[in-house]
């Protein structure tokens, strides 16, 4: 289907590309880098299989936007998956698996240094990749979005926009903190996402939100952190409970990010039952609209955000946990868009 002949009111037509947009990644004003990428999982594999899910169940949307108005024409464009990446990532995952099983019962690191050592490899290669990708994405005009995979695939599309913006926040919607160093001895593990990310230049500031789950160590980083606020589930909960409201919440959230924001939403900072096949669920989260009302308020602030990845969507029997994932997808491309514009 050309692009004229696309009715944003129709069936859309499943060609492949998140949404079934019939635009060309030199069309599109955002492009989308699809990364099927699940190694260092460590409870539940199968966010690897999350990106062709979620372009599988996105067609089923409806394109009118309450907050954009005709988000369909801004151009969504789909970058084709690697198919060195998928290769890496079926390669990789059972030494990984070892290495896992080996630690969870009781072995020492140093039995498996040379798997852990491969994989390591591996993942660098991986983030090589995206950054390679998402930096000429970026040199041609695009704004970018990844799309996971679990969450330590988007250091890439990070280090790119980096070298872009001398200064940028990081908005992180997770039940989990993942600043862990090298977690199982996976320097990109997927419980490691943030503490690499605060390596970066760039990253002034990481504004955390909905955690819940977290270990003695990431506490004391945030605490002797000070780029590194943290409005957690249980913070949010009691604050809710004593009568603050969700817009004061999300209004104390913005206030800590500089004006251009980078947003990393893994799908477990929702609530469970939005996203019951994810590989770490925890109890209690953001709804839905929580989660949008917090991205809108971003935006209503006047920042800027300059890139976004939605990670750790896994496909269970149903498309339910893709819909949600397409659904929270589609809003970031139309509110990156719009903050851009």
């Amino acid at each position: 289907m050309e692009k004229n002949d696309f009715n944003p009111n129709a069936a859309a037509v499943a060609n492949g590309n998140y949404f079934g947009m019939p635009y060309t990644v030199d069309e599109a004003s955002v492009v989308l880098i699809s990364v099927p990428w699940d190694v260092t999982t460590s409870y539940s594999p199968g966010t690897s299989g999350g990106p062709e899910a979620i372009i599988a169940a996105s067609p089923q949307l409806d394109f009118f936007d309450f907050d954009v108005d005709d988000a369909w024409k801004i151009g969504i464009g789909t970058l084709p998956i690697d198919p060195e990446v998928k290769f890496l990532n079926e390669a990789m995952r059972p030494l990984a698996e070892k290495v896992i099983s080996h630690l969870e019962n009781g072995g020492e690191q140093s039995a498996v240094s040379a798997d852990l050592a491969t994989v390591n490899a591996a993942s660098l290669l991986l983030n090589q990749k995206i950054f390679q990708s998402a930096k000429q994405l970026l040199q041609n005009g695009k704004l970018v979005g990844l799309i996971g995979g679990e969450h330590s695939v988007p250091l890439g599309l990070m280090r790119a926009l980096s070298e872009r913006n001398p200064e940028f926040g990081i908005l992180h919607i997770d039940a989990h903190a993942d600043l862990r160093q090298a977690y199982e001895g996976f320097t990109y593990s997927h419980a490691s996402i943030m503490y690499n990310a605060l390596k970066l230049e760039g990253v002034s500031k990481l504004v955390q939100v909905a955690v819940r789950d977290e270990c003695e160590d990431e506490v004391k980083l945030v605490n002797t952190d000070d780029r590194v606020i943290q409005f957690d589930d249980y913070l949010l909960a009691a604050a809710e409970f004593e009568g603050k409201t969700w817009g004061e919440l999300c209004a104390e959230i913005v206030n800590h990010l500089p004006q251009r924001v980078y947003v990393s939403f893994d799908i477990d900072g929702l609530s469970p039952e939005l996203c019951p096949n994810t590989g770490t669920p925890v109890p209690g989260g953001l709804s839905f609209q929580k989660a949008v009302y917090l991205l809108r308020q971003l935006i209503e602030s006047g920042r800027q955000i300059i890139g976004f990845d939605v990670t750790e969507v896994a496909p269970g029997e149903d498309e339910w946990d893709a819909n949600v994932g397409a659904r929270i997808i589609y809003k970031l491309c139309n509110l990156m868009y719009l903050s851009n514009s």
